[in-house]
């Protein structure tokens, strides 16, 4: 089984900060949005029914909450929320925007392998682009199973298989309809000129690495954006996505 040290923390954090202005200003639009959006098109919580529908007095936990927004959304539905992040600029941010909108939830700086809190704490824990792609699986999937209690919901968000396998490795350059690297052996994801460090696993590695986690599927949401949906990310365009599912989110409870 894969999983090993924990280099790639450091080269992740220290990018995340070299991104501070940028995302100072997203932060604040995604934490004033009126309803939660998902992914890099922005999709309605309405639309992708992410959330569970019962979040009133949850205990909540978002492992690479970055600059807080989810947190925030799950705040105002009713959770008792606790972010966890490893970048302390993002986490500087959310502290930022807790004050500015008057909303606080503690924050936690931790890498999602490694989370200094108790066993068996948590209603619900849920990534967005966070420990879902940035943290290695085969060690952060145990550790949410760690901190959930039985019954207890994972929900993760993050690139799709198939994306994974047709984007090309220049940042700029968007999906094609050509498969470009083996699915076999999916895992740490490096890309040229780039100092970040990706995860991505298989679908059928993926339910290995849940079920052996204690952990029972429940669904696996293929994202699809709706008519208009527009994006500023070069890796993926409208067209492909509406052809097939550039992001998907999983559903899991812990045993």
């Amino acid at each position: 089984m894969p999983g090993g040290p924990l280099d790639h923390v450091r080269a992740n954090a220290e990018a995340w900060e070299a991104r501070g202005d940028g995302q100072s200003k997203l932060a604040r639009r995604q934490w004033a949005a009126a309803e939660p959006t998902w992914g890099v098109f922005d999709i309605p919580e309405s639309v992708a029914g992410i959330l569970p529908s019962h979040l009133d007095g949850a205990r909540t936990l978002e492992l690479g909450c970055g600059t807080g927004y989810v947190s925030a959304w799950l705040a105002r539905r009713g959770a008792v929320p606790v972010g966890v992040d490893p970048a302390p600029g993002q986490l500087r941010i959310a502290r930022q925007c807790q004050d500015e909108f008057g909303l606080w939830f503690p924050l936690v700086r931790a890498a999602g392998e490694q989370v200094p809190l108790r066993d068996a704490s948590f209603d619900l824990v849920i990534s967005e682009y966070g420990a879902a792609i940035w943290a290695d699986p085969y060690l952060w999937i145990p550790e949410a199973a760690r901190l959930l209690h039985p019954g207890g919901e994972l929900v993760f968000l993050g690139n799709s298989t198939l994306l994974m396998l047709c984007a090309p490795d220049e940042d700029d350059v968007a999906a094609t309809d050509r498969l470009l690297r083996p699915q076999f052996g999916m895992h740490r994801f490096e890309w040229p000129d780039d100092p970040t460090v990706e995860f991505h696993l298989g679908h059928g590695d993926w339910i290995r690495l849940l079920r052996a986690s204690a952990f029972e599927v429940e669904d696996l949401i293929e994202l699809r954006p709706p008519a208009g949906a527009t994006s500023d990310l070069p890796f993926v365009d409208f067209e492909w996505a509406s052809r097939w599912p550039c992001e998907e989110v999983w559903r899991a409870r812990r045993k």
